[in-house]
C-alpha cells in the first residue's frame, strides 16, 4: 500500500486507486485537509486488495489503471466480493458509451477529467450522506417487489434482484412516491442532491435498473411518461 501526506484521522474514509502521481497528490492533499481520510493505490490489482480488507465509505477509481483497469476493479467489487460502498470513476472519456460500461460495471457516478476539486469534494459527500442514509423501517412491498430496507435488499416474485448502490436508491425513491410520478429533475436532486450529475447518468442508471427489475419478468414496473416523469407501478395497474 502507497500513501500520500498525513491528514486528520476523521471520517469519511476514501479509497483512491490513480496511477497518475501528481493528479494523486492532489486529490489526496486536497481532501485531506478537507477532514477526508485517505488510502492510495497506484494500481488496479493493489487497490482491490486494499478494498476487500478495508472498510472505506467511497471508492474513487480511475478507468484506466496499470495490470487491473478500474473497470475491473470494480465489476470484481460488485460481483465478486458484494461490496456495496459507493464507487466514483475518473475518466478522460465523456462518451456515453464509456459510461455505460462504467454503470454496467457497477459504478454510481463519474467525474470526467479535468475536474475540479471542490466538485469532487460535494459527489463524494453526497455519496457517503445517501450511503448512510437508510431509514430504519418496514420493508416496502409493491406488488411482487419486495425493498427491504433494514437490509439494503430487493426481490420480485421471491426472487433476489442484484441492484447496484445508486439502482438501489433509485428504486428506493420510486417506491417511496408510489404510485405517483416523480420528475427527473427531483429524482436527480433526491439522488445526488446539488453534485447533480450531466444528463446521460440517470437514463444509464434506469437502463441497468430495468435491466434487473423489469427484463426477466413479464411485466414491466418502471414507467416513464411524458410530461410526468418516471414511477413504480403494479403489474396491470393504470
Amino acid at each position: 500500500m502507497s500513501s500520500i501526506g498525513s491528514g486528520s484521522r476523521a471520517a469519511p474514509r476514501v479509497l483512491l486507486v490513480e496511477d497518475h502521481l501528481a493528479l494523486a497528490q492532489t486529490v489526496c492533499l486536497f481532501l485531506e485537509n478537507a477532514g477526508f481520510v485517505i488510502d492510495y493505490s497506484a494500481e488496479g490489482a493493489t487497490g482491490l486488495h486494499l478494498a476487500r480488507t478495508n472498510r472505506y465509505d467511497v471508492i474513487i477509481l480511475d478507468v484506466m489503471l496499470p495490470g487491473l483497469s478500474g473497470l475491473d476493479v470494480c465489476e470484481r467489487l460488485r460481483k465478486d466480493v458484494g461490496i456495496t460502498v459507493p464507487i466514483l470513476m475518473l475518466t478522460a472519456r465523456d462518451s456515453l458509451e464509456d459510461k455505460l460500461k462504467g454503470f454496467e460495471a457497477g459504478a454510481d457516478d463519474y467525474l470526467v477529467k479535468p475536474f475540479d476539486l471542490p466538485e469532487l469534494q460535494a459527489r463524494l459527500l453526497a455519496m457517503t450522506r445517501r450511503q448512510s442514509g437508510a431509514l430504519d423501517q418496514k420493508p416496502i412491498e409493491i406488488g411482487e417487489l419486495r425493498i427491504d430496507v433494514r437490509a439494503q435488499s430487493v426481490s420480485r416474485a421471491g426472487a433476489a434482484l442484484k441492484l447496484t448502490p445508486t439502482g438501489y436508491r433509485i428504486l428506493l425513491t420510486l417506491a417511496r412516491q408510489t404510485p405517483g410520478f416523480i420528475a427527473k429533475e427531483n429524482l436527480e436532486q433526491e439522488i445526488w442532491g446539488d453534485a447533480l450529475p450531466d444528463s446521460d447518468t440517470l437514463r444509464s442508471h434506469l437502463y441497468q435498473l430495468r435491466q434487473v427489475v423489469d427484463k426477466p419478468f413479464d411485466t414491466a414496473m418502471i414507467e416513464t411518461r411524458q410530461g410526468f416523469g418516471i414511477r413504480l407501478i403494479q403489474p396491470d395497474s393504470d
